[in-house]
């Protein structure tokens, strides 16, 4: 289910992409100490989930410490703007100040404007930026390169 909810939120930027490699990422940083959430309707027959927060761990490299990392915050399209995704990350805080964490952070592509404008609104900031480039031409996709 979680690889299902990964290959959602990319396939909606990135829909040529493929992402079959999203298993192993779900087989690598899947543990105990990344817990994973699910929000189901309740009001129907047969409950689905429509919107997942998994978590996991990372570390400041200013300061050294621990800090909750948001791996992935999905809610189905027709679930959005009703502020499932906005209690999701109050869930994700309280989780985190909760295990001694002062900081939480994650990515989210520029491109999202959406999600970028959700985490502004929580009291997000950037802080630092992922930069790239691609070492195989004309293979792969060039993020921010100007043609």
């Amino acid at each position: 289910m979680l690889v299902k909810f990964m290959h959602r939120t990319y396939q909606e930027l990135f829909p040529e992409q493929n992402f079959s490699h999203l298993a192993k990422t779900v087989d690598r940083y899947l543990s105990t100490q990344t817990p994973i959430w699910w929000v189901e309707v309740i009001d129907k027959p047969v409950t689905s989930p429509i919107g997942c927060l998994w978590l996991g761990n990372a570390i400041d490299q200013v300061e050294g410490d621990r800090v909750t990392h948001i791996f992935l915050l999905y809610v189905s399209p027709p679930h959005r703007r009703l502020g499932i995704g906005s209690a999701l990350v109050t869930h994700a805080e309280n989780w985190a100040k909760a295990r001694g964490d002062r900081q939480i952070g994650l990515q989210v592509f520029v491109s999202n404007q959406p999600a970028l404008n959700l985490y502004h609104k929580l009291g997000f900031q950037s802080e630092s930026m992922l930069m790239v480039k691609s070492l195989n031409e004309g293979k792969g996709k060039n993020i921010g390169r100007e043609n």
